[in-house]
């Protein structure tokens, strides 16, 4: 199986099987690059062993467990919103505190192989609809320098369901075909990103503005553009991973870690297209 740049989607198993449905056709994913290269990207295996009380997770399973994920991350940042917009005191604790929780249980969910464990996964959508509710709430309120108010977070949300649903239907089409070659290009740019963004955090402790990716410069603006870059091309390996774990007949819990990555994926971009709004705004 190839690698996918979604940290969550690491442990995924070698397996290909014949799945009930799929995120593409046969014009995208393995099949299609079987078919034009002449050889397997990955090894065949047996399906899973699903047992006798338990199925094959489908396409169904997927939408209505991301469905479920996206619910609750939505109304945790709706509460979070409300919260901060009736005491502006609470703006940071809960972005602080939120961001933070979000990342172990990422961690703990990726080391830890808990990636199908819906408690873990509901849980992280909680921590992020907390942390998101408050910083949206933050780049768009005059008291925190922000600018653009509830209309920008609304163009922030279609823009990241647009580039979703578009980047669904490239893969779907097999306009752009996930190979190894585009797995690791992508991977070394995510690597890039997150290194350049953790140098910008460190120097921002001596200097004011750190290296400039994040004080609305031009250089600011690029690097958003970047990171948006990234990842919309990051879900068609994620598509490529749930497809894969489809044809493997995996158990449908495995569901709940097909929702999880991609929900960590759709807020990265979310935060990148509303700091990007943003500067725009702030213009």
């Amino acid at each position: 199986m190839r690698t996918t740049s979604n940290p969550v989607f690491r442990n995924l198993p070698k397996q290909e099987g014949n799945g009930y449905a799929s995120f593409g056709s046969a014009t995208a994913g393995a099949s299609q690059a079987t078919q034009q290269f002449g050889q397997p990207q990955y090894a065949p295996a047996e399906p899973y062993q699903t047992g006798p009380t338990s199925r094959a997770m489908t396409i169904d399973d997927v939408v209505t467990k991301t469905g479920i994920t996206l619910g609750v991350l939505t109304i945790s940042a709706l509460v979070s919103y409300f919260l901060v917009n009736n005491n502006a005191d609470l703006a940071a604790s809960l972005v602080i505190g939120g961001g933070l929780v979000g990342l172990v249980l990422v961690l703990v969910a990726t080391f830890g192989r808990k990636m199908d464990n819906p408690a873990i996964v509901l849980a992280y959508a909680v921590a992020e609809g907390l942390f998101l509710g408050a910083l949206s709430f933050m780049f768009t309120d005059i008291q925190f320098g922000g600018v653009g108010g509830s209309a920008l977070i609304a163009q922030a949300v279609l823009g990241t369901f647009g580039v979703f649903f578009g980047m669904l239907v490239v893969y779907k089409t097999g306009a752009i075909r996930v190979t190894p070659r585009l797995t690791r290009m992508i991977i070394g740019a995510l690597i890039g990103v997150v290194v350049l963004a953790l140098g910008n955090l460190v120097a921002s402790f001596f200097v004011d503005g750190g290296l400039g990716l994040r004080d609305g410069g031009t250089l600011a603006i690029i690097f958003s553009l970047v990171c948006i870059g990234i990842a919309a091309f990051s879900f068609l390996l994620d598509f490529d991973a749930a497809d894969q774990l489809i044809r493997a007949q995996a158990p449908e819990k495995a569901a709940w870690g097909v929702a999880f990555g991609l929900t960590v994926t759709l807020v990265w971009l979310y935060v990148e297209i509303l700091r990007l709004l943003s500067y725009f705004n702030n213009d």
